[in-house]
C-alpha cells in the first residue's frame, strides 16, 4: 500500500509542500509518477494539515493510489472529503459562551414571620427586591456583564432604605454607620473590598475601584475614603445614612448586647451574584454590619471567602448571617469547594455549607449560581429576602420558606 509522505517542517514560519508520494518500499515517485509508471493523483497540502487529516481522515492517504485518468472527479470528492474530516478537530472541545443570563439577589435573613409581619411591610419589600432585581437584569439583557449586573442591583439596594445596607444601615455603639463590601469576578478571581467606611454613598461601587484601579484587593476605614475620594466617587455626611425609621427602631429596641441584637438587626445585607452571556460568574455583598457593633468589627460581607466568592469553575455565592460563623466555616469558598473538589451539585454544597455554620452554632443563609444557570437559595433562620431571573426567564421573588409562600 503506498501512503503519503510527509514533508520535514522548517524551522521558520513557513511549512513546505508536498506533492510525492512513497510506495510501502520507500520509493518515491516524482512528478505525479509512481514506480510502476501509472499516473498519481495527489493533493499538495501542508505538513500540520497533512497529520491532522491522516489521523482523523485514513481516506485521505489513499489517494495516491488513484490513476490519473479519475482525477478529475476525485479531486472534487477529494476536497469535500478533506474538508469534512477536518470539520470535527476544529469544533469539538469548544466552550462557547452561553446566551443564557442568570441574577440572583437577597436582602438579608432573619428571624421572619409570615404572621408577624404586616402585608403593607411584606409589599414594600417584595416590591424592593423586584426593583433591584429588574435593575440587574436590565443590564444582563442588554448584553451587560456579570460585574456590571451584581453592581446595579446591589446599588439599587444601597439606595434602598430597607435594607441594612448604606441608606438605613444600623449605626455603632458609638452612634455612626460604618459600611463594609466586597465584589469579585469569576472570570478573573480579582476582588475589591472595603470596612468601616462612613461616607461613601455606594460602597459596592468603591469595592469595584479597589478591584480594578488598584493593586489591592481590602482597604479599610480612613485609607479606603481617601481611595475613594481619589476615585471621584460621591461622597456624603454620615447623616446621611441614618433613616427616621431606623433611629426610631433602634430607640425602642431593648438594651441587649450586640451578640443577642445581631439576629435581629444585621439582616438587611444585601448581596447579588450574576451569570452573564458570556458565562462568567460575579458575586457582590454590601452590609452597615450589626447594630451598635464595637471596637471596628468586620462581618463576613468584605471578606473574600467568607462572605462573597465568585469563580467561573464553580459557582457564585453571597451570604447573610451571623458574621463570625461565617467567617469560622469559610461559607462562600465552601460552597466553591464542595462543587469543584467535592463533585457535588450546587444545592446540595450550598445546603451542606449552611448545615455546617448551624454545627458551629449560628445560621444564615446563601445565595448561590453556577455556569449552568443553577441556583440555590438555603437558609436556616426564619425567612431570606431574596428574588431571582432563571435562565428561561422565570422570576421569582421571596422572603419566606416554599410552605408558608403558598
Amino acid at each position: 500500500m503506498k501512503v503519503m509522505q510527509l514533508p520535514p517542517q522548517r524551522q521558520g514560519k513557513e511549512q513546505e509542500t508536498s506533492d510525492a508520494c512513497v510506495d510501502s518500499s520507500g520509493r518515491r515517485a516524482e512528478s505525479g509518477r509512481n514506480p510502476g509508471g501509472d499516473s498519481l493523483f495527489c493533493f499538495p497540502i501542508y505538513g500540520a494539515s497533512a497529520q491532522i487529516i491522516q489521523h482523523t481522515c485514513p481516506l485521505y492517504t489513499t489517494m495516491c493510489d488513484v490513476p490519473v485518468r479519475v482525477h478529475r472527479a476525485l479531486l472534487i470528492v477529494g476536497t469535500l472529503l478533506g474538508w469534512v474530516c477536518l470539520l470535527p478537530v476544529t469544533v469539538q472541545g469548544q466552550d462557547g459562551p452561553s446566551s443564557e443570563t442568570a441574577l440572583v439577589i437577597h436582602g438579608g435573613a432573619g428571624s421572619l414571620s409570615a404572621d408577624e409581619m404586616s402585608d403593607d411591610r411584606e409589599e414594600a419589600y417584595r416590591l424592593a427586591l423586584r426593583t433591584a432585581l429588574q435593575e440587574g437584569n436590565a443590564v444582563l439583557r442588554d448584553g451587560g456583564s456579570a460585574l456590571d449586573a451584581v453592581q446595579a442591583a446591589i446599588t439599587t439596594m444601597e439606595a434602598d432604605t430597607l435594607f441594612n445596607a448604606a441608606r438605613g444601615a444600623v449605626r455603632t455603639s458609638e452612634g455612626a454607620v460604618e459600611l463594609d463590601a466586597a465584589i469579585m469576578d469569576g472570570a478573573t478571581r480579582n476582588a475589591g473590598a472595603l470596612t468601616g467606611v462612613q461616607t461613601v454613598k455606594h460602597p459596592i461601587r468603591l469595592a469595584r475601584a479597589i478591584m480594578e484601579d488598584s493593586y489591592h484587593v481590602m482597604f479599610a476605614q480612613e485609607g479606603a475614603e481617601a481611595f475613594a475620594e481619589q476615585q471621584g466617587l460621591e461622597l456624603v455626611e454620615n447623616e446621611y445614612f441614618i433613616t427616621a425609621a431606623r433611629r426610631s427602631g433602634e430607640e425602642k429596641a431593648p438594651a441587649d448586647p450586640p451578640a443577642a441584637q445581631e439576629e435581629d438587626e444585621k439582616y438587611g445585607t444585601v448581596g447579588a451574584v450574576a451569570l452573564d452571556a458570556a458565562g462568567n460568574l460575579a458575586a457582590g455583598t454590601s452590609t452597615g454590619g450589626i447594630s451598635d457593633k464595637e471596637f471596628g468589627r468586620v462581618g463576613d460581607s468584605p471578606i473574600v471567602g467568607a462572605g462573597t466568592y465568585a469563580h467561573n469553575a464553580s459557582c457564585a455565592v453571597s451570604a447573610t448571617g451571623q458574621g463570625e460563623f461565617f467567617i469560622r466555616g469559610v461559607a462562600a469558598h465552601s460552597v466553591a469547594s464542595r462543587m469543584r473538589f467535592g463533585d457535588r451539585p450546587l444545592g446540595e454544597a450550598a445546603q451542606r455549607t449552611i448545615d455546617e455554620i448551624e454545627e458551629l452554632g449560628g445560621v444564615g443563609g446563601v445565595i448561590a449560581l453556577d455556569r449552568d444557570g443553577n441556583i440555590a437559595t438555603p437558609f436556616s433562620t426564619g425567612g431570606m429576602f431574596r428574588a431571582y431571573v432563571a435562565p428561561d426567564g422565570t422570576t421569582a421573588v421571596r422572603i419566606f420558606d416554599a410552605a408558608a409562600e403558598e
